[in-house]
């Protein structure tokens, strides 16, 4: 498939009704990279030939990447092949990257927090009421946005280099890779749990001690804009440890096994200790009996869920050594502990 504007119209009109839905300022682009030639190595004979397309080709994910085989845009000595078959060594692989239609906001001058970047990665401590990725209602003003701004080079890449995602209003660090090699690494090393990810977070009530949420999650039955814990749907495992107890709410050191959408919000409320603030899985305020006046103002105040994503540990797709990185509290998080602390000592 060659880009050109017929291609680009039929795929707009197939987006978009008229000319004039096409959102103000979004940006289509449709990529196309040159086709390429390899011989399957002898050291990969008897492999699946997916499996082996992902060492021969590394800058690309093996999902794309078989995606393109079933798609055709993969051939074996010039005919097509099933994922599966087996490869002896000495074929001829050409690999055509199929046409891919990039959507991205312009860049725009935000002012990010980079607290890790070399020339492959950037590690961003993403503060509180940011957006991630543009999407209906956030054309303008996201971390996307502010990252292509930066880095212009992130167009060419999905999401712009995003490896994973948080919330709006949940804060801390966020991965991003800034070539298509270190992109595509990171995302494996996702896939893999192979990425450490640590989070801080204040629930209500009070927990006896740390454990494990082993629950899986689906989206909501009935509420869309929801997950929920249910039979059947994706495995979701949830590691916490206590850090401090209040009166009534608990401070806790959560780590992610698996990365579900609102997976430790999802896991708190199903366990009848929500996050503090969260207007989705949280439920109205109750204040707690006996609080103080600063206490219960800075709760009414609070209206976010506190949730902060505060260390990250991932093998760098160059070098291969550990990074670590860790991200402070922002600072209405750090000042509704604070009140807590004086409220059970009071």
């Amino acid at each position: 498939m060659q880009s050109g504007f017929p291609e680009k119209a039929r795929v707009y009109r197939k987006l978009f009704a008229t000319p004039d839905a096409l959102p103000a300022r979004m940006l289509l682009t449709l990529m196309t990279e040159d086709a390429r030639e390899q011989m399957v190595p002898a050291a990969l004979a008897g492999e699946r030939l997916d499996r082996a397309l992902a060492r021969m080709f590394p800058e690309y994910s093996r999902t794309r990447l078989k995606d393109w085989l079933l798609e055709g845009g993969v051939t074996v000595d010039g005919g097509a092949r099933r994922p599966k078959d087996v490869v002896t060594g000495g074929e001829l692989v050409r690999l055509q990257p199929q046409s891919s239609l990039a959507v991205t906001s312009e860049p725009e001058a935000i002012d990010l927090e980079v607290v890790h970047e070399d020339d492959s990665v950037m590690v961003v401590n993403k503060p509180p009421g940011l957006v991630v990725h543009p999407g209906a209602g956030n054309l303008r003003g996201t971390l996307m946005n502010g990252l292509l701004h930066r880095v212009p080079a992130l167009a060419d890449l999905p999401r712009a280099g995003i490896v994973h995602r948080l919330d709006k209003d949940t804060s801390g660090l966020l991965l991003i890779g800034k070539t298509l090699e270190a992109h595509t690494a990171l995302v494996r090393q996702m896939s893999a749990r192979e990425i450490s990810r640590h989070y801080v977070a204040v629930c209500t009530g009070v927990l006896t001690g740390g454990g494990t949420i082993d629950a899986p999650i689906a989206r909501h039955p009935v509420d869309r804009l929801r997950m929920s814990v249910q039979d059947g749907g994706k495995p979701a495992v949830t590691h916490y440890r206590v850090l401090q107890r209040f009166a009534a709410h608990t401070y806790i050191s959560v780590r992610l096994e698996s990365g579900r959408t609102h997976q430790i919000r999802v896991h708190f409320a199903w366990r009848r200790h929500p996050i503090l603030g969260d207007p989705v899985y949280g439920g109205r305020l109750a204040l707690p009996a006996g609080a103080g006046e600063r206490l219960k103002e800075t709760l009414r105040r609070f209206r976010r869920q506190a949730l902060h994503a505060s260390q990250l540990a991932f093998k760098h797709p160059a070098s291969g050594e550990t990074v670590r990185v860790e991200a402070p509290l922002p600072a209405d998080f750090a000042e509704l502990l604070e009140v807590l602390g004086e409220d059970n000592n009071a």
